[in-house]
């Protein structure tokens, strides 16, 4: 199997940031035994790092663990491109992607004054080339990683895409990337009294500007298509919205079980669905478990990426940041969507494409009584 694109490994990952994850009790009884899951390949090296002496490694050796160690999720940041990541910026040209049933690549979401947007690209087009190579075969991850490109080939490297918008012909375009700041929290309100809140990813503050944005709803849908993960203090912070307390996920890490909680006094009676995809993966899956399986939402779409394993970060000795698999979590229902992903409630019809399924989310929200 080829191994995951650094790329994706590094924007994909499920980040216990130091002190940052509520660990506040443990999950009774009613949720379920542990389920026996194996060991991650790198738990034992994380374990060494976590000794002062870990912290020695240099560049090279850290980058050798990443690429020999069997560990698909591990990476290594500079210090300076952690600090991008966790702050929300990233190298690319300003779109998001998903994966239509159909099969087909399209384009879900253009930044705007970004490079797509400046080169015509909108939402709804169909990517058919990255640099040449057909997009529909590859994971969406994978096409997402060649868009942003290496992070050694940094602002200026381009890239060349196959677009088509329906009904007119393929362009090829030639795009450059730039250091953006991602948008991850964009909020519509397609009606009165709803909204609709899309996070795109779980980097520092998206909590609380989910929290200011569903203020005084009577209606949300929260969007985490093409949401790939991030700091997951974030996501349970987000799921703590919507709960009253109560599990949010669990994992082992050293032999014990860390339980994950959500934090008291969240809105547990407004109606929510929550839009997921084949792009929805690690944190991201993590909050649409616990949602789903504390009966809070109804979730709407398409089975999502299943990526269920935690990584944990190390500060090396120069500041960078290496980080490695220490567990795979669970919902709070016992299951792990490791490899499987999570299923829908309500999968979106066969044919439909990507952009349908926010009209579907609102009708079902009207199911749930806010009509």
């Amino acid at each position: 199997m080829a191994r995951t694109p650094s790329g994706v490994r590094q924007g994909a990952a499920l980040t216990l940031v130091f002190g940052t994850v509520l660990l506040v009790g443990a999950a009774t009884g009613a949720w379920g035994e542990p389920v026996a899951v194996p060991r991650p390949p790198s738990a034992d090296a994380a374990r060494r790092l976590a000794d002062p002496a870990g912290a020695a490694l240099t560049r090279q050796q850290a980058e050798r663990l990443v690429e020999t160690g069997g560990d698909p999720w591990a990476a290594y940041y500079s210090p300076e491109a952690y600090r991008d990541f966790t702050q929300g910026r990233y190298l690319g040209v300003g779109l998001s992607v998903g994966r239509a049933q159909d099969g087909s690549t399209a384009v879900s979401q253009v930044q705007p004054a970004g490079p797509a947007e400046q080169a015509g690209i909108a939402a709804g087009d169909r990517l058919l080339r990255v640099d040449g190579v057909a997009a529909d075969p590859l994971p969406v991850t994978e096409v997402v990683a060649r868009l942003r490109g290496r992070p050694e080939g940094g602002a200026g490297s381009t890239v060349v895409l196959g677009v088509q918008r329906q009904g007119g012909p393929v362009r090829e375009l030639v795009l450059r990337r730039r250091l953006l700041a991602a948008r991850e929290v964009t909020v519509e309100h397609p009606r009165p009294g709803v909204v609709r809140v899309a996070v795109r990813g779980f980097t520092d503050g998206v909590a609380e500007q989910v929290r200011a944005a569903v203020r005084g709803a009577r209606g949300v849908v929260l969007d985490l298509r093409g949401n790939s993960g991030g700091l997951v203090g974030e996501a349970v912070e987000t799921a703590s919205l919507f709960l009253d307390g109560g599990p949010v996920a669990w994992y082992e890490s050293r032999g014990e079980r860390r339980d994950l909680t959500a934090a008291r006094g969240g809105d547990t009676a407004t109606p929510l669905v929550v839009l997921v995809d084949g792009g929805t993966m690690s944190a991201a899956e993590l909050l649409a478990g616990a949602l789903q399986d504390r009966c809070r939402a109804v979730l709407v779409g398409a089975r999502t990426f299943g990526k269920g394993t935690v990584q944990q970060p190390s500060r090396l000795a120069d500041g960078a940041v290496l980080e490695l698999t220490v567990g795979r979590y669970h919902t709070p229902g016992g299951r792990t969507p490791d490899g499987t992903g999570l299923t829908p409630d309500v999968p979106l019809p066969a044919g439909a494409a990507p952009q349908d399924a926010p009209a579907l989310a609102d009708t079902v929200l009207l199911g749930l009584g806010r009509g």
